[in-house]
């Protein structure tokens, strides 16, 4: 118990640092008070925003997107990075194509989306879609080609082919890299989430951005963005952060 308060100190010790360097900076009157406000103002307008439940609204819908999204990447991105990792005429003709459009940033996709789709969800969680699969299938693939031919040959001398290959070989062997893979694109739903919300005016955490920052709130900017970044340290700890931990000791590491 001890031991778990220590580590819990260390992250709250600094946050309080960087909480007080906000304060510190605030008090300077570097920028005015529109553009940069005190912790107490953020802290009011994330009381007033859960208060109203505009910001219970805008997470929970946002959640729904980025769930829907982020689901169906990980169906398509881990089949399509199998197939072209084990089927060599994929990596030589729809690899190059993965790989060019993986450098197009998602806000891209959005024109597309709303001409397809029109003025609905569908537009968004295509946003979402996009900016995710991606990521997800070039790790799939790369985490398949990087499996050590001698868990290969091993597991065949002993017996596995077949689906038990891989059962027992293949798919243990790419968890780790696969898990950093599905963490690498959260990231990116979040960011494909937030760029298509904020241009496209639907209820959700990026519309709540794009208000605050049309009304010249900056509290409601930076409130909005802390929300993001405790879901996503939620999420990361409580999800991936199991997992990965459960990884590394199965693993022995």
């Amino acid at each position: 118990m001890k031991n778990k308060l220590i580590r819990l100190a260390k992250p709250l010790t600094f946050i309080a640092c960087l909480i007080l360097l906000w304060q510190i900076l605030y008090w300077l009157k570097i920028w005015p008070k529109w553009l940069f406000p005190s912790p107490a103002d953020v802290w009011l307008t994330l009381v007033k925003g859960f208060a109203n439940h505009t910001f219970i609204w805008g997470i929970l819908i946002s959640l729904k997107r980025i769930f829907i999204g982020f689901g169906v990447s990980i169906i398509i991105g881990t089949l399509l990075g199998f197939l072209i990792a084990k089927i060599k005429l994929l990596r030589e003709t729809v690899d190059p194509i993965i790989l060019g459009l993986q450098t197009l940033p998602s806000i891209c996709w959005l024109p597309l989306a709303l001409l397809w789709f029109g003025l609905n969800e569908k537009a968004i969680i295509f946003v979402v879609l996009m900016g995710t699969v991606l990521s997800l299938t070039i790790s799939v693939k790369g985490a398949v080609l990087n499996i050590p031919p001698i868990l290969i040959n091993a597991g065949k001398m002993l017996g596995a082919d077949g689906l038990n290959l891989y059962r027992y070989i293949l798919i243990p062997a790419i968890l780790p890299s696969y898990l950093t893979g599905l963490k690498h694109g959260w990231s990116f739903a979040w960011r494909s989430l937030m760029s298509g919300e904020m241009l496209f005016i639907s209820v959700g955490l990026g519309q709540l951005l794009m208000f605050g920052r049309e009304l010249n709130d900056m509290a409601q900017v930076m409130a909005v963005m802390l929300v993001i970044i405790v879901i996503g340290v939620i999420f990361d700890q409580l999800i991936f952060g199991k997992i990965e931990k459960n990884l590394r000791a199965k693993w022995g590491l």
